[in-house]
């Protein structure tokens, strides 16, 4: 039998106790149904579960430095979402339910609901959020000096003068970043994998300069490490008033190598998925990139941006700034999606799919519709074909949402083909159609505020038009057409491909105008879901930190 010391083994309790399977405390019911416990029923509480089994004596250590490393983060993070955190929650006085809830948004703006504020002793929330004065807009903005401005890890504050000046994310977050890089260093000399302490070095490095291409560069090459840790810029959705800052957020990592192994074939198939597309050759002469490697995960332990209202389930990282990324790795959160699938997809499944096909509905089924989104994210085209530059270039306003709809549609014609090569054994194709259809409600219910949501809705009832599922008012439920609901994937894949090949910005107008809403029986299944009191996402019970001695 392998022995522990005292000090491992106390510290491998305590990290079990955060992420371990255990059954989750029954919930005291009360009468009270106040406007805030709704929004907090909204997230279901879970606790993520992870095979600890594989991790040693220094994983242990190494991932309490981990810990406090990402709580550092988060305090970073606070800043850029909101600001003071303690004089905001100070501010909300004894209500336990309203801290709670500002907790899961970081600050008093509802991530569920377009932002707007959750209580009315709030304003709404700047543009800027935290990136900028709250009553800077953008003829303040561009009339500061220089271009420093511009760059994505830079912030723009008021001087004691009340002058505007522009720090980069190293001297604004000082502190905070000072204190996530001293654990850092000190988890790497715990490291018992050589190639992981280079990179966690190299991170902490790059954190004290915002220039993270070296430690990119050796994160990509990482391959045996069990542990993972991501901390820095991650996404620059925050940003409303130039739409340029990152947000900092952190991930602790445990590499799921069975998970991995089984996905890891797809990669090699993106050449074949290109030149498959449903179009002439004309509109696929672009080439995928040849180095995307898919690394299956379970997340220990988020903070910031990663663990902020909605809860992420994958990334393509390295991120892209003005540095040029040749490459790239496509993560995904295997016991996330469990999470969501669980406490979401399931339920959701019993009340709106019909009952002869809810067995289609399985997990394996939504872990292959999600790994296939962000593969058709590589896939497609970015060029147009009639000199017209860039897609993003010619589709305008209009890109973000063709391209949400081409990632969407696409990752069901890539999971059709596969399952005609019989590449995907352990599912029917019908499993990944029904659980698709169910997984529409679970996305749709974030509404149509951006251009996911608007996405969905025109996929949604390009479908209904196409019959590929039929709907059964007397009770309330769909019934997916398997042949029609193929041909409605091959097509509409095409009309995308072809709008955005030829960069047709008015073809664009007209598919988002005629199908990019949601009709009144739509909404009226919503109503049923949401009075079913099924959960719209997932809040992390992480447990209690280790202390450090």
């Amino acid at each position: 039998m392998k022995r522990y010391n005292l000090f491992f083994l106390s510290a491998l309790l305590v990290l079990s106790s955060i992420i371990a399977c255990q059954p989750e405390k029954k919930e005291v019911q009360t009468t009270k149904d106040t406007v805030m416990q709704r929004k907090l029923a909204n997230y279901a509480k879970v606790k993520l579960t992870a095979d600890l089994s594989g991790l040693s004596d220094g994983h242990a250590r190494l991932f309490s430095h981990l810990l406090k490393a990402a709580d550092a983060i988060d305090e970073l993070y606070w800043l850029q979402s909101y600001g003071d955190k303690n004089e905001l929650l100070n501010k909300m006085g004894n209500d336990s339910d309203i801290k709670a809830y500002a907790m899961i948004n970081y600050g008093p703006w509802d991530r569920l609901d377009g932002n707007a504020p959750f209580t009315d002793d709030y304003p709404p929330r700047p543009l800027g959020a935290g990136f900028f004065p709250s009553d800077m807009n953008q003829n303040d903005f561009f009339a500061i000096a220089g271009n420093e401005k511009f760059e994505p890890f830079t912030i723009v504050k008021k001087d004691t003068k009340g002058n505007l000046k522009v720090l980069p994310y190293h001297e604004a977050y000082k502190v905070q970043i000072s204190k996530a890089v001293e654990h850092m260093r000190r988890g790497a000399e715990l490291c018992d994998c050589g190639d992981f302490k280079a990179y966690l070095l190299q991170r902490a490095e790059d954190l004290l300069t915002d220039n993270f291409t070296k430690s990119d560069a050796l994160w990509l090459e990482l391959k045996d490490n069990k542990i993972d840790f991501i901390a820095g810029p991650i996404e620059n959705l925050e940003d409303h008033l130039i739409w340029t800052k990152y947000s900092y957020g952190a991930f602790i990592l445990l590499r799921n190598v069975e998970w991995t192994k089984n996905v890891k074939k797809f990669s090699l198939l993106l050449p074949y998925l290109q030149k498959n597309l449903p179009v002439d050759d004309k509109f696929k002469s672009e080439a995928p990139a040849e180095n995307s490697d898919i690394v299956i995960y379970d997340v220990l332990y988020n903070s910031g941006y990663c663990n902020a209202g909605n809860k992420l389930i994958g990334l393509n990282l390295p991120i892209g700034t003005e540095q040029v990324v040749t490459n790239s790795r496509k993560i995904h959160f295997k016991n996330v999606m469990e999470a969501k699938f669980q406490k979401i997809l399931q339920p959701i499944t019993n009340l709106v799919i019909d009952e002869k096909q809810r067995k289609h509905v399985k997990f394996t089924s939504f872990f292959q519709n999600t790994i296939f989104y962000e593969i058709s994210n590589s896939l497609g085209i970015s060029q147009t074909i009639n000199n017209k530059g860039s897609v993003k270039d010619a589709l305008k306003e209009h890109h973000a949402i063709i391209r949400e709809l081409k990632n969407d549609v696409l990752r069901m014609f890539f999971i059709t083909k596969l399952h005609e090569m019989n590449e995907l054994k352990d599912v029917d194709l019908m499993d990944n159609y029904v659980t698709h259809m169910a997984d529409v409600f679970r996305s749709i219910r974030f509404g149509i505020t951006d251009a996911q949501g608007v996405a969905n809705m025109i996929r949604f009832n390009y479908f209904a038009e196409k019959e590929a599922f039929k709907y059964d008012s007397k009770t309330g439920t769909y019934r997916i057409n398997d042949y029609k609901m193929k041909k409605a994937i091959e097509s509409l894949s095409k009309i995308i491909l072809e709008i955005q090949g030829n960069g047709d910005y008015e073809m664009a107008s007209e598919i988002i105008r005629d199908k990019g809403f949601i009709h009144n029986e739509l909404l009226n299944d919503l109503y049923r879901i949401q009075r079913a009191k099924i959960p719209k996402d997932v809040v992390y019970d992480q447990g209690d930190q280790i202390a450090m001695k």
